[in-house]
């Protein structure tokens, strides 16, 4: 029996194997440019925050510093408890380049960042609309880069997932997960390649739209009640005939999601299961998959020394996906049982705190009446 569990396991592994080697492989990471490509339109960046006084100062100063001539900074205070309002004041009296809109209470049906990214959009006269989250961090050409590379390959939409800094050990139970099932099960340039909606990844963290397709697809209004706006947007960019191209954050792009385990639990939870758009059935199956192939080859291998085999594929997978990801190679490989273990827990959290309403986020409960 333990022989035909290998080669059932085996098998799986060997195709997982090859799509981290071709993600790898692969020109996925952002990378600087010489700006060959003319960069004349206007661009609108776009940044809600929320409870954002520790982030603020580091975000402006990072997007003040870009190497863009043509370009407007609009800021949204959706509703802060902190200072963030006061903070922003600040800033937009001493740069007149930044515009500070007070966000309108959240409507019904809406969910608060789609409706906040709402509001930006509307109050925004770029050609292009850069939506950044608070917590992220650019080098001096991250934008122009990211610009260059839509135009180069004509896209209408061009998502980051920003390099992840992480600073505690709760950071690196839960953060590296994200791209691990990035890298994992989607090969990840078929995003570009195939306009088919079930090649899609998108981070809200790090957005680029071509302002027509934005709102000829009726921007975040269209995924107004959506808990994962991104990938959304994604799918009806897709779904509408437009190209879109993710990619990674390498040298140019950061953040740090998430500083304690609580929020890392929460922001994960909120994603996971609404991110994948697909059944309960067929997430738990997903779910029960990643238990099958990836955590029971460590309890299997005190029965049998074949399945070293196995797990040195595991430890290969997440080696390459951690040097192509920019995070510490040491850490997330002497943790890899425990982070896959994290990934089955937050996977079935999210499913039942999604059907029980009880997703939220920023002091929201991420539930619609719609």
């Amino acid at each position: 029996m333990i022989e035909i569990l290998f080669v059932v396991i085996l098998i799986p592994q060997v195709i997982f194997t090859l799509i981290v080697a071709y993600n790898f492989l692969s020109g996925i990471n952002l990378k600087e440019t010489s700006n060959t490509v003319s960069l004349t339109e206007k661009i609108s960046i776009l940044i809600p925050f929320r409870n954002e006084e520790k982030n603020v100062t580091d975000c402006l100063e990072s997007i003040l510093s870009q190497d863009l001539d043509n370009y407007e900074i609009i800021c949204l205070n959706d509703n802060s408890e902190d200072r963030t309002g006061e903070i922003l004041f600040e800033f937009s009296q001493k740069y007149p380049l930044i515009k500070v809109i007070e966000g309108k209470s959240l409507p019904e049906s809406w969910i608060g960042k789609n409706w906040a990214c709402y509001q930006l959009a509307e109050n925004s006269s770029g050609d292009y609309l850069v939506f950044l989250d608070a917590d992220v961090r650019l080098k001096r050409n991250a934008i122009s880069s990211a610009l260059s590379k839509l135009k180069e390959l004509d896209v209408s939409m061009l998502s980051v997932f920003p390099t992840q800094l992480m600073k505690n050990l709760s950071e690196f139970l839960i953060v590296p997960s994200m791209n691990w099932l990035l890298l994992t099960f989607l090969p990840l340039k078929f995003v570009y390649k195939f306009s088919h909606p079930s090649f899609v990844a998108a981070n809200g963290q790090f957005i680029v739209f071509e302002r027509n397709a934005y709102f000829s697809i009726g921007g975040h209004q269209s995924v107004k009640n959506k808990f994962v706006e991104d990938m959304e947007l994604a799918r009806l960019f897709k779904k509408n005939g437009y190209r879109i191209v993710t990619l990674l954050g390498g040298d140019l792009i950061f953040a740090r999601m998430y500083a304690s385990f609580k929020n890392a639990i929460n922001g994960f939870s909120k994603n996971f299961f609404p991110g994948f758009n697909t059944s309960y059935f067929k997430f738990s199956l997903f779910i029960v998959l990643i238990f099958f192939n990836y955590v029971l080859p460590f309890a299997f291998v005190l029965i049998s020394i074949d399945y070293l085999f196995i797990i040195g594929m595991i430890m290969l997978q997440k080696v390459l996906i951690s040097i192509k990801s920019h995070q510490n190679v040491l850490v997330n490989f002497l943790l890899v049982p425990i982070q896959l273990i994290f990934v089955i827990i937050v996977g079935f959290r999210s499913m039942i705190f999604t059907s029980k309403g009880k997703l939220e986020w920023k002091g929201r409960r991420l539930k619609t009446n719609s």
